[in-house]
């Protein structure tokens, strides 16, 4: 921050521009720092100044509209946050078209291991959830692929992919739902740990965890699977544990998977167009 703090501070305001312009110059230099700074003072300063300046070249993610001096505060907080949990409002799609497009990932390949939790009781509910009548996961078909493709990679140095969860259907999304109202946490819901419309219902989200393959025994992750506090936030961890996280978010994501703040064993995977389905796993 200092380096991009000093490259800002190199540019210089003619002399001869307006007195009330160069105070709002001023005034936008001492209240902002950061991306928001950066991106205002390129703009402003070429608009108001229209003069030679130092060459600062912000990532494209760094400008911001320079009309919305209230919002710069807000677009800067917005780069941490998580992405929104909640999918698209879709309409659930007939089981027909389910059948063409989600795939059993273990039929793909078999090394996976999948312990589905949602179709036992050892899972934050205590009770199987209803659309869960078999012990697999299944994925959009481009999803699992991209997953086998990252489990591949794994298996080069030892460890393997152990999935919880893949597609659910809505039902058990709605009972997800309806378990929050019923034992007082809905702020389960609004905090994003449990989403009302889940791009699981997509086929596109996936609930892993990484193991060594000699043993079978899980790598240390700071917190059990559904963990509903900051302390499953990927980035919050040190040591072992951080190195483990990281590993596991560079190699899904080298294969097109996105991890979610909130929940370091979170993915999702995007195509165009997605579904949104119902049909039980069996």
């Amino acid at each position: 921050m200092n380096d991009v703090n000093r490259s800002f501070t190199d540019i210089s305001c003619p002399a001869s521009l307006p007195a009330h312009l160069q105070k709002r110059f001023r005034s936008r230099h001492v209240a902002m720092t950061g991306r928001s700074l950066i991106g205002l003072a390129a703009v402003l300063f070429g608009l108001a100044c229209g003069s030679q300046r130092e060459e600062v070249a912000p990532p494209p993610s760094a400008v911001v509209n320079p009309g919305a001096a209230a919002a710069d505060v807000a677009s800067a907080e917005r780069v941490t946050a998580p992405a929104a949990v909640n999918s698209a409002d879709l309409p659930i799609a007939p089981d027909s078209v389910a059948e063409r497009y989600l795939v059993n990932v273990r039929s793909l390949d078999s090394t996976i291991s999948v312990d589905a939790r949602y179709f036992g009781r050892n899972n934050f509910t205590g009770v199987p959830l209803p659309g869960y009548e078999a012990n697999e996961v299944w994925l959009r078909r481009e999803a699992a692929e991209a997953l086998v493709r990252a489990h591949a990679e794994f298996l080069k140095n030892g460890y393997g992919l152990l999935l919880w969860d893949g597609y659910r259907p809505a039902r058990a999304t709605d009972a997800m739902v309806e378990w929050t109202q019923r034992v007082g946490r809905t702020d389960l819901v609004t905090d994003g740990y449990i989403a009302d419309r889940s791009r699981h219902n997509l086929g596109l989200a996936i609930d892993l965890t990484l193991v060594r393959r000699a043993t079978g025994m899980q790598l240390e992750m700071g917190t059990p699977f559904d963990t509903f506090t900051e302390a499953a936030h990927t980035t919050n961890a040190s040591g072992t544990v951080e190195q483990n996280r990281q590993l596991l978010v560079r190699v899904l994501e080298s294969h097109g998977f996105s991890n979610y703040a909130n929940e370091w064993w979170h993915f999702s995977f995007n195509v165009p167009n997605p579904l949104r389905f119902d049909i039980p796993i069996r």
